[in-house]
C-alpha cells in the first residue's frame, strides 16, 4: 500500500470516529457558528489541523491553563476559530466571537501602521525630528522612526511617572503625560539610534504625533481610517468603549482575582486598544492584500533595524522571527497588560495568521510555536509518524 493511500484511509478512519463533543459540552466553551460554516468548507488536511489545535486548547482550558480565544487561518481562510472560557465572572458570561479584549502591545502593530499611512500620505517624514513636529520636545536627535522601532534611547513614562499613576480616579491622557515628561525631563537611556531598547513612551509619542498632524483625535483616526474601513466592529480604543458593558471582557489573575486598572490605562499607542481575534485577522488580511498600506511600506516596517539583536528584531511596530529567512519569516507582536495577555503572529511567506488572547495571564497564550508545529507536521502527524500532543 502506497503512501498517498494510506494516508487517505487514515483521514477516512480518524474523522468517521472522530466527531464526538464530549470535551465540548462545557458550557463555558462556545463553537460560533462562523467556525461550523468555514469547518465545512475545510480541505481533510486543514480538518485536521483544526481538530489537532482544538484538542490542544481543550487540553490548556480544561487543565485550567487557557481562558481565551483563539483564531488560525492560512491564505484567506479560517483553518480554526473558538472561544474557551468567560467573558466575566461576576455573571459566568461565556467568551464570544464578539468578546474585546484589551490588545496591550498588539496597540503598536496598529499605531505604527497609522503613523506609515501619514507617511505615505506625506504628512509625516520618518526622517525628521520629533522636535520638528513637538517643538517643545526636550530631546534633540531623536527621529520619528527611532520612536517606531524602538531606538529612541527614551525612558519609559510608566517608570519616570510611576507616581502619578496612582491618583484615585485619574485617567492620564497623552497630553498628561507629555507634559509631565517634558517637565521632569528624564535622562535618555541611550544616545539617539544607539540600540534597540523597547519603551512605551516611543508609541504614546507617536499617538500624539497622529492626532497633531491628522488633527483628530488618536481614537477617531483609527475609527475612520482603519477600524471602519476594514469592517472591524468589535474595535475600539478605551476612550470609546462601556468598560462594564456587554462584549468587554473583564481582566483577571491566574486565581480569578479582578485586575485593577490605573490612571496610564488611558495613555493610548503603546496599548489600551480593545478589539476581538475575528477583527485582527480583518486587519491581518488586509495588510495581506495592501489595502492599508503598499507593499514597499510594509517591506520598511518589516525590516530588522537592530543589528545588534541577532535572534529576534524588531522593525516598525513589529517584532521578528527567522528575519533572515524568506519562508518561514514571522512578523508578530506581544502583549501583557493588568490581566492580559495577547499574541498576534503573521508568517509572510504562506499568508498565515495565529491569534490567541486571553483575559487572564495565561502563559499558554504564547504558545503559537506549537500551532505553527500541528500547521507544518500535519503529513506527519496522519502517519503516526508524530502523534505527541
Amino acid at each position: 500500500m502506497n503512501r498517498s493511500i494510506l494516508l487517505f484511509l487514515f483521514i477516512g478512519m480518524f474523522f468517521s470516529c472522530g466527531n464526538s463533543t464530549d470535551a465540548l459540552d462545557d458550557s463555558s466553551l462556545i463553537k460560533s457558528p462562523d467556525l461550523m460554516v468555514s469547518e465545512n468548507a475545510l480541505s481533510p488536511e486543514h480538518k485536521f489541523m483544526a481538530k489537532r489545535i482544538d484538542s490542544m486548547f481543550k487540553k490548556f482550558y480544561q487543565t485550567k491553563q487557557f481562558n481565551g480565544t483563539v483564531l488560525v487561518a492560512k491564505a484567506g481562510k479560517i483553518i480554526y476559530k473558538n472561544n474557551f472560557g468567560i467573558e466575566n465572572k461576576k455573571n459566568n458570561a461565556p467568551l464570544t466571537d464578539s468578546s474585546m479584549f484589551q490588545l496591550a502591545s498588539i496597540s503598536k502593530v496598529i499605531t505604527a501602521t497609522a503613523v506609515l499611512m501619514l507617511h505615505e500620505r506625506k504628512l509625516i517624514n520618518l526622517n525628521k525630528d520629533v522636535s520638528e513636529y513637538l517643538p517643545d520636545f526636550p530631546y534633540k536627535n531623536i527621529k520619528v522612526k527611532d520612536l517606531l522601532n524602538h531606538r529612541s534611547g527614551l525612558p519609559n513614562y510608566l517608570y519616570v511617572l510611576n507616581n502619578d499613576l496612582y491618583i484615585p480616579e485619574y485617567r492620564m491622557s497623552n497630553e498628561d503625560m507629555y507634559e509631565r515628561f517634558v517637565s521632569k525631563k528624564p535622562g535618555l537611556y541611550y544616545k539617539p539610534n544607539r540600540r534597540f531598547n523597547y519603551c512605551n513612551t516611543n508609541y504614546a509619542l507617536l499617538a500624539l504625533l497622529v492626532e497633531k498632524i491628522s488633527g483628530k483625535t488618536y481614537s477617531q483616526f483609527l475609527k475612520d481610517e482603519i477600524f471602519t474601513p476594514l469592517g472591524m466592529k468589535h474595535t475600539a480604543t478605551i476612550y470609546d468603549i462601556d468598560l462594564q458593558g456587554k462584549n468587554v471582557t473583564q481582566p483577571y489573575d491566574l486565581r480569578w482575582r479582578p485586575v485593577d486598572f490605573d490612571a496610564s490605562d488611558y495613555v493610548l499607542g503603546d496599548k489600551s486598544i480593545y478589539s476581538t481575534a475575528y477583527d485582527l485577522f480583518l486587519f491581518s488580511e488586509a495588510m495581506y492584500q495592501n489595502r492599508i498600506i503598499k507593499p514597499e511600506t510594509q517591506a520598511m516596517a518589516y525590516t530588522a533595524f537592530s543589528r545588534e539583536i541577532r535572534q529576534h528584531n524588531y522593525g516598525y511596530g513589529w517584532r521578528m522571527k527567522n528575519f533572515k529567512d524568506p519562508i518561514k519569516k514571522e512578523v508578530y507582536h506581544n502583549g501583557w497588560w493588568h490581566g492580559y495577555r495577547t499574541a498576534f503572529h503573521r508568517r509572510l511567506n504562506d499568508t498565515l495568521t495565529v491569534v490567541i488572547l486571553s483575559n487572564q495571564l495565561n502563559k499558554t497564550t504564547y504558545h503559537t510555536y506549537k500551532v505553527y508545529d500541528i500547521l507544518d507536521n500535519t503529513n506527519q502527524v496522519v502517519l503516526g509518524e508524530d502523534v505527541d500532543q
